[in-house]
Order: C-alpha cells, then sequence, then structure tokens
C-alpha cells in the first residue's frame, strides 16, 4: 500500500511537473527591451543574410533570426512590422549642415523662378528694406525656366533688400545688384583667384559668382550660434526622418577653440565655414546634452593651417560613439559641377582651352597632407575633376610612404579622396589601391546634376561620371555613399547606384552600375568603416547598436521608381524609436 501511495504521488508529481513545464519554459525567455520581428530584415552582415526578426536589450542587438526569437525572448514592446524592411541606418559620410536662419527663404522648394521671386518679395516685406534676404538649395534643373537666377531676376523681388541665394552644393551662388553695390563688385572687379564672377555680353556681372562666394558673404551679418543652435538641432533631427542614423559633418572647424589651443581671433572666421556653423566645440556642447536623440556624427575638420593643427590637444578617432573627430577635409583641391570650376585633364565640352581651377599649387597641397600626417590625421580632401583627383593621389602617396603613423599599421590610416566625381586614370586608381587610399563618393551626383553633367562633359567622361564599378571591382577600392545635400536623401543615392538614370530615364554608363545589395552596403555598412567604427554599426548583428530603419518597400525586389517615390516610415537609433511617419 505504501507503495502504491508511493507509485501514486511520484505520478502526480510527474503530471504536476509536466503540466508546469511550458510556464517555467515561458519564465526562462530572455528579457529585452524591444523585438521588431514578421520583417524582411537585411542584416547587411558578410553573407546579406535575410531574417524575420531583431531583439535589442539596451542600445545593442542581442539577437537576430526568425519568428522563434518571440519563443526565445520577451520585450515590453515588440512591434510586428507587418512585411516591411528593415535594415541598417544609412551613414552619409559627406553632408554640410543646413539649418535655416531667420533671414532664409526656403529657396530649395522653389520649382520656377517666379516661386523664388515670390519668397523674396514676402521676405523683403517681413524683414524691411535693407536687410539681407539669404538662402540655400536653389538648383536650376527644378525651374520650369530651366536656367539659372540672374542679377535681373533678384532686383525685380527685392530691389531694396540684398539678396545672397545659394545654390545647392556650395559652388556658386546668385545676388542681386542691391548685395554687389554693398561688396563693390561691378564691370570693373577683377576675377578673384581659384572662383569666377560671370558676367553678360557688356562684361557686368550676370549675378553668379562661382567657388569665390566670401567676395560677398563677408559682408552677410552673421545671425550668431545662438540664433542658429536651435535650427541646427532641429536639422540634425530631420536626419533621422531620412534614415540616416550616422552622418559625417563636412563643415567642421576648431575656429572657436581658445586662441593657442587651435582657434583663431573671431573677427578673422571665415564667413563660408565659420560664424554661426557647428563647429567641433559647440558640437560637444550639443551631444553631452542630447546626444541620444540626435544622429551620431563624425566631424571633418577644415584644415586650419600646420600651427592652428598642431596646437589643437586631439585628432581623429577623438569622441566616443556619439561624436567623433574624422578626417582632415574638405579643404578643397578644385571646385565642382555647381559652379562649375571642377578641374578636369580634358576641356570642358564647348569651352576650349577651359579646364576649370585646382586651388593648390603641388608644393602647398603636399605641406597641408604632411602637416596634418605627422599629428595623426585621417584624410578626406574635396577632388572632383579627373585632374584634382590625380594631385591629390599623389600627395597622399608621398605623405602616406614617408611619414608613418604609430596608430594605426601601414594599411589601415583609411585616408580617402572626397567626391571622385570624374574617374581618373588608370594608374592613379592603381596608386590608390596599393596605398589603401578609399573613396567616400555621391551616386546621387549623376541624377541631380546630370543636366549639368551632360553639358560640359566629353562623351567619356559623361559616361564614368560619378564611377562605381570599375574603381571598386576592376581595381579593388573601398567605396562608401554619401550626399553631399544633393539631396540629403540616400534613397536618390541607391537609386542613381543602381540605375544609373538621371530625371530624364537616360543612363549614363550602364557598365558602372552596381548590384541592390551591393549599393545598400556602400550607404550602410561601409560607411562606418571610414570612422573605425565597423565593429559598432552598419549591419544588423548582434553586440552592435541597434541603429535601424524600416522601408515601407523592399529594396532588393521593388521597381526602380519605388526609392525616388517612397520615404521612410521609422528611424531607431541605439534602439530607440526617435522617428516615425505620420501620413503620408
Amino acid at each position: 500500500m505504501a507503495g502504491s501511495r508511493m507509485s501514486k504521488w511520484l505520478q502526480g508529481g510527474f503530471v504536476a511537473a509536466t503540466l508546469a513545464f511550458p510556464a517555467a519554459q515561458a519564465s526562462a525567455k530572455e528579457v529585452v527591451d524591444l523585438i521588431l520581428h514578421h520583417a524582411q530584415v537585411i542584416t547587411v552582415d558578410r553573407a546579406f543574410s535575410l531574417k524575420t526578426a531583431v531583439a535589442v536589450k539596451g542600445e545593442r542587438i542581442v539577437a537576430v533570426g526568425g519568428e522563434e526569437l518571440l519563443q526565445a525572448y520577451s520585450a515590453p514592446k515588440v512591434i510586428d512590422l507587418g512585411g516591411r524592411t528593415l535594415m541598417p541606418g544609412f551613414t552619409d559620410t559627406h553632408v554640410h549642415p543646413k539649418p535655416i536662419s531667420p533671414n532664409d527663404i526656403a529657396v530649395e522648394t522653389a520649382r520656377s523662378i517666379g516661386e523664388v521671386q515670390a519668397m523674396l518679395r514676402a521676405k523683403a516685406r517681413q524683414l524691411g528694406p535693407g536687410k539681407w534676404i539669404t538662402g540655400y538649395g536653389w538648383q536650376e534643373s527644378n525651374f520650369a525656366e530651366k536656367r539659372n537666377l540672374s542679377r535681373a531676376d533678384l532686383d525685380a523681388a527685392a530691389p531694396n533688400n540684398p539678396v545672397a541665394l545659394m545654390r545647392a552644393g556650395t559652388h556658386s551662388a546668385a545676388y542681386n545688384s542691391a548685395a554687389f553695390r554693398i561688396a563693390k563688385v561691378d564691370k570693373s572687379t577683377p576675377e578673384p583667384a581659384t572662383g569666377l564672377i560671370e558676367r553678360g555680353p557688356d562684361g557686368e556681372p550676370s549675378g553668379i559668382i562661382r567657388e569665390r562666394m566670401d567676395v560677398v558673404s563677408k559682408f552677410i551679418p552673421d545671425p550668431g550660434w545662438e540664433a542658429m543652435r536651435g535650427p541646427t538641432i532641429t536639422w540634425l533631427k530631420e536626419m533621422l526622418g531620412l534614415g540616416i542614423t550616422s552622418l559625417f559633418d563636412a563643415s567642421g572647424t576648431i575656429d572657436d577653440e581658445p586662441v593657442g589651443k587651435g582657434g583663431i581671433d573671431p573677427k578673422n572666421v571665415d564667413p563660408l565655414w565659420g560664424g554661426s556653423n557647428m563647429t567641433w566645440k559647440r558640437a560637444q556642447e550639443i551631444y553631452g546634452k542630447m546626444g541620444d536623440q540626435l544622429p551620431r556624427v563624425t566631424m571633418y575638420i577644415i584644415h586650419p593651417g600646420a600651427e592652428r593643427l598642431k596646437a589643437f590637444p586631439h585628432h581623429t578617432g577623438y569622441g566616443d560613439n556619439h561624436l567623433r573627430l574624422g578626417a582632415i577635409g574638405e579643404n578643397a583641391v578644385d571646385g565642382g559641377f555647381t559652379g562649375p570650376t571642377a578641374w578636369l585633364l580634358a576641356d570642358y565640352k564647348g569651352q576650349p582651352g577651359f579646364r576649370g581651377k585646382g586651388r593648390f599649387t603641388d608644393a602647398e597641397l603636399q605641406e597641408l597632407v604632411d602637416s596634418a600626417a605627422r599629428l595623426g590625421w585621417q584624410m578626406g580632401i574635396h577632388a572632383i575633376g579627373d585632374a584634382a583627383i590625380v594631385q591629390a593621389v599623389k600627395a597622399y602617396h608621398n605623405a602616406l610612404t614617408a611619414i608613418p603613423d604609430p596608430a594605426h599599421a601601414p594599411n589601415d590610416r583609411r585616408w580617402f579622396t572626397d567626391h571622385f566625381t570624374i574617374m581618373p586614370p588608370g594608374e592613379t586608381m592603381a596608386t590608390m589601391a596599393q596605398d589603401h587610399v578609399m573613396i567616400s563618393q555621391q551616386p546621387n551626383f549623376l541624377y541631380n546634376l546630370d543636366d549639368r553633367y551632360e553639358a560640359l562633359l566629353d562623351d567619356w567622361r559623361l559616361a564614368h561620371n560619378n564611377a562605381i564599378a570599375t574603381p571598386v571591382k576592376k581595381f579593388g577600392l573601398f567605396m562608401a555613399f554619401s550626399s553631399d545635400n544633393l539631396p540629403i536623401g540616400p534613397l536618390v543615392g541607391l537609386y542613381s547606384a543602381i540605375t544609373r538614370k538621371g530625371p530624364t530615364g537616360a543612363v549614363r554608363g550602364a557598365e558602372e552600375a552596381v548590384s541592390r545589395a551591393e549599393a545598400i552596403r556602400m550607404y550602410t555598412a561601409n560607411g562606418p568603416y571610414l570612422s573605425w567604427e565597423e565593429n559598432e554599426k552598419g549591419t544588423l548583428e548582434p553586440g552592435k547598436l541597434a541603429d535601424m530603419v524600416v522601408l515601407p518597400f523592399d529594396p532588393l525586389t521593388a521597381p526602380e521608381e519605388t526609392f525616388l517615390k517612397t520615404k521612410v516610415d521609422m528611424t531607431f537609433l541605439g534602439g530607440k524609436l526617435v522617428f516615425k511617419r505620420t501620413g503620408k
């Protein structure tokens, strides 16, 4: 009998244990903070794996897999993405913050010169006569008239206010007569070094100045950092709405550091790059208070001169995963095609003898590069035309060969050329491969500057502008994508990289296109490599920062035009939802 009771007890215990097992199993789930599932998860790992779910704890990813993650993890926040795409956040390796100043008009939204004039009239009424009216981002290809703004256009709308409207790309600007009077620019004004004043048949300035906008901009009152701090934060938050979780600020300076530690007397600050811009010091203040709410920033530092750079106590890599110092750049070896003054090895089409302009002698550029290399800085200087790239790569080669960097292995200094718009000769690309020189390129230029390229470039350079396949696949060069504000949205860059199409649908050098997977990698995983952060972000893998973007379409299979018509749905920064689209 005792045995019978023992048997029943054991059986009962077994049954109880069996019944309790599911609860025990449930309680054994690892608790995380966030689970995203029922998605097309593009991990961009080495194998370009596709999964359906991601688990996040704190700022980092703890697991990537299928729907079985719901059985292994529990979280207070579980988001069913309904089949949408989850992928790493975009890293834009070259962008300029463009916050809206109190005197700005939204000229980038104008679709005709008439709209620009209406904006000017409204702003003139708001500000009153004599006050400067400014703005950034106009593009003649966006205007119904398909031409540049002229001085006469601006005079007709705001004759009593000086007007300065920067073209998208920052290589030219349009001014009116009032602005020219203040700057004393007229028929007799000589051409500025490294720049160009466009003129009419009578020799009078037509309104456009290329490259040397400081001829006029130095007279524009600076609104000051206190006025621009808020708009700068607003601009940074807007980047999250584009899916950009990391960016390289190509406008950084150390001008407001203490004099003797890299800084400069405020009255000598360059009005184009300094003034009310986000400097390294100002970025530290912003990110010290709200870094977890803003895209991660790697800040280029415009070379301030050898002595000031030596006096500055930090160099490339200083900072944390929210804000860090990047390369010396964007010191420009030449101009750009928004000028146009990019420096070519051949004449501009229809302009015999004109090849653009270089900004340095070989010796001057070598001194700039050498002075940065001796102090342990990475280099990322601006070179758009093929002649400029040739000069830059020679200067890099000389410094990389002669000046060691104790902090990095010889093949791991990660210097790069910024832009690489016109593909240089094979010999130059072979040197880049030998020296492990990389590229930060803007594939979106092909789309937004297509009309300029067609008007200015010979057939070969037109077909190979913003080349990707040849430098990457033939020469083995490493490339990361960026936008340089033309426009900033990464989806346009992806479209251009995979289609090689301009706005008209014309294909420019189909052989330079890359696959969708390759383009996505260049806009996500490759960017962090330029800041030695490839183990921190850029792919969706366990241990990495949960910087993620949700797209309402599959970028691997959707029709090409979807990239131009669709917007980002959500953006996560360190596992925190920092953007969610409302409405269309």
